[in-house]
């Protein structure tokens, strides 16, 4: 994209319109996405997979995603696509219905490919989308972009438990009328995001980073870590927290699920929190508190009984959601003008350090247990300790 629409025009009008319909299209494209980790017990049964397999699967979508995001808004940082969101719904379209007919475990990991090409595209496309319409609030934004594809997460394994497991695998294609749906509403946004494009191309300054490239690349390499911690906690939760119910509590599939639920509806409702209190307080504020805050949490986690993990679930995924909107303005920021590129490494790093996660914590569950899983993975937000490293980019407000 042209220097004109890294932030295209920014009159202080806060686009709730936009916003709105950018989150529930988020909304649309993780609740689908979801199904595949939520369906992981059904699909585990079906094929006879091990754990490692099932890491395996989700290796294969959250790397497919990680390493075209970043290419993907390096793209659209020169070359404007706004119709590409309903390209990128279409994609897992495609993925979803391979995923409810495959009759092998290599069309699985076709069809997790399929729908890790779709977030591939709409994610970076969209981050920048919610930047356009923010007026200037890019934390309130980020945020209300962040809440939709959260709580799409946590409403794709009650669907799973209500829908899917009663009715079987096939069942996952009745879910396609919602990727349509979210296609005529994205190319709706693509509309709007062109006129914008138009109305920006006027503008030719290109603000610069208020640090040396030095400081710039040490402040991302620190993100990345926090990045890292953030989303191997994660994948934890995501990947393994029902098998982790069902043997260590001994409870059933659907059970389990709404537990998982639980955790999922924190992460959203955390979410919301982190952008407009970053906008107000200072983005490293946020992340120190997120990352290194819920560390007693994790830690005391595997060593409770049911009623404490699902406490402790509850706070965990409260606390940590807030981070990545903070994390993800405060790059952007750092490089202004490389929007697109930002969002696109940065949600790339989300989904690639999660699917190497899952699929080394999956070899760790099957050689040492389910348990040592969550008694390692305790100790990552630990590593929360080294924001003490970022420069201020943020004076609080009055």
């Amino acid at each position: 994209m042209t220097t004109s629409t890294h932030a295209a025009p920014q009159n202080g009008t806060t686009r709730f319109r936009v916003l709105g319909a950018i989150s529930f299209s988020h909304f649309l494209n993780d609740m689908l996405q979801s199904l595949i980790v939520a369906i992981y017990p059904l699909i585990k049964g079906n094929y006879h997979l091990s754990f490692a397999q099932i890491g395996l699967m989700t290796l294969t979508y959250q790397c497919t995603a990680s390493l075209l995001q970043p290419l993907v808004g390096i793209v659209t940082d020169k070359r404007p696509m706004p119709y590409s969101l309903v390209a990128g719904m279409g994609a897992t379209l495609s993925g979803l219905l391979l995923l409810a007919n495959a009759h092998s475990f290599a069309l699985l990991l076709f069809a997790a490919a399929l729908i890790g090409t779709g977030s591939s595209i709409f994610h970076p496309e969209s981050s920048r989308v919610a930047r356009m319409a923010s007026g200037g609030r890019h934390g309130l934004a980020q945020s209300l972009f962040q809440v939709g594809g959260n709580a799409g997460s946590a409403t794709g394994p009650l669907l799973a438990a209500w829908i899917v497991f009663p009715f079987g695998q096939g069942s996952l294609s009745w879910f396609a009328v919602l990727a349509l749906l979210g296609m005529v509403i994205l190319w709706q946004v693509g509309h709007w995001y062109a006129a914008q494009h138009r109305q920006a191309k006027a503008a030719t300054h290109t603000p610069a980073s208020p640090f040396s490239r030095g400081k710039v690349a040490f402040s991302l390499l620190i993100l990345v870590l926090l990045v890292f911690s953030k989303y191997v906690y994660l994948t934890s939760i995501t990947s393994y927290y029902t098998f982790y119910l069902m043997q260590h509590f001994g409870l059933g599939v659907q059970d389990a699920q709404l537990h998982l639920f639980v955790f999922l509806f924190a992460v959203a409702a955390g979410t919301v929190l982190g952008g407009p209190i970053g906008d107000r307080i200072g983005r490293k504020r946020v992340i120190w508190f997120s990352i290194l805050g819920v560390a007693p949490f994790t830690l005391a986690l595997p060593w409770v009984g049911l009623t404490a993990t699902t406490i402790l679930s509850f706070i965990i995924g409260f606390i940590l959601a807030s981070a990545f909107s903070a994390i993800l303005v405060y790059a952007q920021e750092l490089l202004p003008g490389k929007i697109g590129m930002v969002s696109g490494l940065f949600f790339g790093l989300a989904f690639g350090i999660g699917g190497i996660g899952a699929a080394v914590l999956g070899q760790v569950a099957d050689t040492h247990g389910i348990e040592v899983v969550y008694r390692i993975c305790a100790f990552l937000p630990l590593m929360g300790v080294v924001t003490a490293l970022l420069p201020d980019l943020h004076k609080p407000a009055a």
